[in-house]
């Protein structure tokens, strides 16, 4: 995954795209920020693909969160940058699952646990984390999980 982010960098600093450029070096310095942190704990391999792929969901997160904020102010030229670096970072994540998918991968969880009520939500939320860490949106999960449990 590492190697990805070099070979994109050359590649956008060949055709001259600003925005790429930009956005992966702030990915590159997150991710070697990171890795600091770890190898200051004793592990002298940096952060894992999984940790990566964690940090992009944060930076887009963030990004979405800052659109808000945006638009409320009226900057939409700023909108069209955060959109832009939105569009970017989320070429390097998994192929995330579909709203429909992560609804009947939901359901099927909170059969499969046997949760009844909204105290086994923390059951479910960890069970999917297990199995569908990379690619499924939790925020969007957790919504359905309290939708069905507290019917």
């Amino acid at each position: 995954m590492r190697e990805n982010f070099n070979s994109e960098l050359k590649y956008a600093l060949k055709a001259k795209d600003i925005v790429a450029i930009r956005t992966i070096r702030l990915i590159l310095a997150a991710i070697k920020d990171r890795d600091i942190v770890v190898r200051g704990s004793g592990d002298s391999g940096g952060i894992n693909e999984n940790d990566i792929i964690s940090l992009l969901k944060k930076m887009i997160k963030q990004r979405e969160e800052s659109i808000i904020l945006y638009k409320k102010g009226k900057r939409f030229d700023l909108v069209k940058n955060e959109e832009e670096e939105i569009v970017i970072i989320s070429k390097f994540l998994p192929k995330q699952l579909s709203e429909g998918e992560t609804k009947e991968i939901v359901k099927k969880t909170i059969k499969e646990i046997e949760a009844y009520s909204i105290k086994d939500m923390g059951k479910v939320m960890l069970h999917l984390k297990e199995n569908y860490e990379s690619n499924m949106d939790f925020s969007f999960a957790s919504k359905i999980i309290k939708d069905i449990l507290l019917k």
